[in-house]
């Protein structure tokens, strides 16, 4: 009877070493937002461990800036926390479909804001074992979202209580009047609001002296 030969490196039938099983993932949810876009900016991350337990919370003003750039800020945070803390597998989670697709190859980066921020996750995710990135709702992003939120308020004041990115009820805010310039079709407020992205608000037209 002949025997397959033996090998030193062990393992599989005929010499192959056994395949090592992949180091359980650790999951980061990470969400950035701007009042105004561009306006004042922040991140939130939340990461877990392989057993779903929160091990840590980021969140960070980070200037004026896009909603987009925030994004990538958190993305890098997250990175930048996994890399100093030896995690091998990570998955992100967005509500960005713009920095999902981006990180995935499926768009292009064309901002020039945005171009070395990409750069530098690419190149961070890379140094994973195991490296993924996925798109997800906004309401499976909550809490991403209100430490974002957090860090805003905790700079512009305001309670984090009172924190949310979906618009103020009828009941939240005062009415205020703002002048504004029609001109080719377009109204042009005369001063800047900071408010979050998606807010509703109600227009009466009421004739004035040009401004």
């Amino acid at each position: 009877m002949v025997r397959p030969p033996q090998s030193s490196r062990g393992g599989g039938l005929f010499g192959e070493p056994e395949p090592q099983a992949k180091p359980a993932a650790y999951r980061a949810n990470i969400d950035g937002g701007s009042r105004g876009n561009p306006g004042p900016a922040s991140y939130g991350v939340i990461i877990r461990d392989p057993k779903g337990e929160v091990i840590a919370r980021l969140k960070k003003y980070i200037g004026r800036m896009t909603n987009n750039v925030a994004e990538y800020y958190g993305l890098i945070a997250a990175l930048d926390y996994a890399q100093s803390n030896h995690i091998r597998a990570l998955r992100i989670e967005s509500d960005s479909e713009l920095l999902v697709k981006q990180m995935r190859g499926q768009y292009k980066v064309k901002s020039a804001d945005l171009k070395p921020l990409f750069e530098r996750a690419k190149k961070m995710s890379q140094s994973f074992a195991s490296f993924r990135i996925d798109h997800v709702y906004r309401e499976q992003n909550a809490e991403a979202d209100a430490l974002a939120n957090e860090a805003l308020d905790e700079v512009s004041g305001k309670s984090s209580a009172t924190s949310t990115t979906s618009a103020p009820s009828s009941h939240s805010a005062e009415p205020k009047k703002l002048k504004a310039r029609y001109y080719k079709g377009l109204l042009q407020l005369a001063e800047s609001l900071d408010l979050p992205d998606d807010t509703e608000v109600e227009i009466t037209l009421q004739p004035l002296r040009k401004l």
